[in-house]
Parts: C-alpha cells; sequence; structure tokens
C-alpha cells in the first residue's frame, strides 16, 4: 500500500473487494494529518521561531513517526478483514468445525477491531500535536493545522464505526471493555478539534 499510486489505491477501494476498506481509509486520514502537521512544522524554522525550535522539533519528528505507523496500520487493517472473511468462509458441517469456526470468527474480529482502534489513539496524539503546534508554528501555513485535526478527526471517528460494527462478535470482555474505551473518546475529539479549527478561522479572519 505505501508503493501504491493513489489511483490504484482508489479503484482497489471502489472495487466489489473485501479490503481496502473504511478502516484502511481512517488509517489515511491519519497519515495525512500527521504529514500536514510535519509539513507546518518544517515551515516553522528560522530565527522567528528559534524561542520554540525544541517544541516544533518535537512535533515534527513525532508527525512523521506517526505518518509511518498510520501507513502500517492501513495494511494492517486489511490484512486483519481478510482474515475475517476467511473465517467466515470454513467449513461448518460438523459440530466440531462449526465450533471452530465460530471461535476463529471471534477471534479474527477482535484482530479486525485493533487496528481501527489504534487509528483512534494515534488521532489522539495528531490533535494534540496540533493543539501544540497552531500558537509557536508559522501563521502562514496556520489553515494546514486545520486541515490536519480535520483530516485527524476524520480518522477518528471512520475509525470509531469500524471498531463498532465488530463488536457485536468480541466475546472477551477484557478486549471489548478496551475497544470501548477507545470508542468513548472519539466525541471529546472532534469538540478538540472544533476548537483548533475555530482558532485558525478566528485568526484567518482576523
Amino acid at each position: 500500500m505505501r508503493d501504491e499510486t493513489i489511483g490504484d489505491f482508489l479503484d482497489r477501494l471502489a472495487d466489489r473487494v473485501p479490503a481496502p476498506g473504511g478502516g484502511a481509509t481512517a488509517a489515511l486520514h491519519a497519515a495525512q494529518a500527521a504529514a500536514l502537521l510535519g509539513m507546518v512544522a518544517r515551515y516553522s524554522t528560522g530565527e522567528r521561531y528559534a524561542e520554540h525550535r525544541d517544541v516544533i522539533d518535537r512535533i515534527r519528528e513525532s508527525a512523521d513517526e506517526l505518518r509511518g505507523t498510520a501507513l502500517r496500520l492501513a495494511a494492517d487493517d486489511a490484512s486483519a478483514f481478510t482474515a475475517v472473511t476467511d473465517a467466515y468462509r470454513l467449513p461448518k458441517e460438523s459440530e466440531a468445525q462449526r465450533t471452530a469456526r465460530s471461535q476463529a470468527i471471534a477471534s479474527a474480529l477482535v484482530g479486525a477491531a485493533q487496528p481501527p482502534a489504534r487509528v483512534i489513539a494515534a488521532a489522539t496524539t495528531l490533535i494534540t500535536l496540533a493543539e501544540e503546534l497552531l500558537p509557536v508554528g508559522n501563521p502562514n501555513v496556520s489553515s494546514d493545522v486545520a486541515a490536519a485535526v480535520e483530516a485527524a478527526r476524520a480518522a477518528a471517528t471512520t475509525a470509531r464505526v469500524n471498531v463498532e460494527i465488530n463488536l457485536s462478535g468480541v466475546r472477551d470482555d477484557a478486549a471489548r471493555a478496551e475497544l470501548v474505551a477507545a470508542t468513548d473518546r472519539v466525541d471529546e475529539l472532534a469538540d478538540r478539534a472544533d476548537r483548533v479549527t475555530a482558532a485558525v478561522r478566528a485568526g484567518i479572519a482576523g
């Protein structure tokens, strides 16, 4: 996926195939958010920003790392969903086969919910980085900070749906509680993204 052209990826996304789907899209939203924050940080260098150099450098390094993480999560999501479809194809003629199939499906659904849950965690960090960067970064690219939080918001809200669709088949109580906790954070993340975008728009309006 990392080396695929955008056009080829969109063709696969539009095709009638199990993956990639919404989960991979959520991860790519996060990757775009990270890339935008990295770009803003790189435009926030020189004497004018020397006072905040350590903060900006840290944000740039974190954003670059998260960009790579998000790309891996996009690939992980596609693989995890393929495992779900494979589990549903297992034989179910005998009682033993039905039991094994049921267990395989439950396990695969937990696995399928993990990448989008990690996307929510990545989006959380990205929104925090945007909140830190906006007051100290280059105001000429402040709109890109807003674009970053909007992409992070899309990552989180899209990932939440992709976690929730798997929850009904998750039997492990601890795994289920962890996944629910991840989705419960998303409304707060959306509110934080709203505040960053509002601040950017207020600054633009001047």
